[in-house]
């Protein structure tokens, strides 16, 4: 039995030890996607730590909504502490609450692409290693995944990047919302070192290649 499997059946353990207690303190409902506003649509995308995801999308005019979470696994597992053994099949994720007249699916998936995460990187992101770190776009139509998808064509055809894209794109089956404190981290929390390092550089980027989408306060 590997070590990852060793801490997650210590945790589920101590999850069955504590009953009902943990379950009134940590429950969280599946939001799956959560039923949109009228006029507005979701999507849920996966590219290493939530927090730099989370930064960039809520930076975005037409976005008006953006929640940290887990998607891939179960509602059992959905809690940071589990994901993080990375045996769970959840990946940390974003749920990106958007207005389609303002900003397109495809302008979304482009950010995703070239600011928000390497999707060169296998099970991994920058300083973060793991199958709960793997880039992945988790669709909720069918007209979400033929864009992904042939996002993902356009962007090889092209050679924007010198390795293969390992993007999955693959269906939503639930998304769950992380802890309140991993909520708008980078923004609560700019001066935090691993923000700084890792995630204050994709918003400049970000008012680099993107200006013309930028939210203005």
């Amino acid at each position: 039995m590997n070590m990852r499997m060793r801490r997650l059946l210590i945790v589920l353990a101590c999850l069955a030890a504590l009953g009902p207690f943990f379950a009134i303190s940590t429950s969280r409902a599946p939001a799956g996607p959560v039923a949109p506003t009228t006029g507005t649509e979701t999507a849920v995308f996966a590219g290493g730590c939530f927090w730099g995801m989370e930064a960039v999308f809520e930076s975005l005019r037409g976005v008006t909504n953006v929640v940290s979470g887990f998607s891939g696994g179960s509602a059992l597992t959905a809690h940071y502490e589990i994901v993080s053994t990375g045996v769970t099949g959840h990946a940390e994720s974003v749920q990106v609450t958007f207005d389609p007249k303002r900003i397109s699916y495809d302008q979304l998936l482009d950010v995703y692409f070239t600011v928000a995460h390497d999707p060169t990187e296998l099970n991994r992101q920058g300083p973060d290693d793991g199958t709960q770190y793997r880039s992945a776009i988790f669709y909720a139509t069918p007209e979400q995944r033929h864009e992904a998808e042939a996002f993902i064509v356009k962007l090889t055809l092209a050679k924007t990047f010198a390795a293969p894209i390992v993007t999955q794109v693959v269906p939503l089956q639930a998304f769950y919302p992380a802890e309140a404190y991993h909520q708008h981290f980078a923004r609560e929390h700019p001066d935090y070192p691993y923000i700084v390092y890792n995630d204050a550089p994709k918003l400049v980027e970000l008012k680099r290649r993107f200006p013309q989408l930028i939210a203005r306060n």
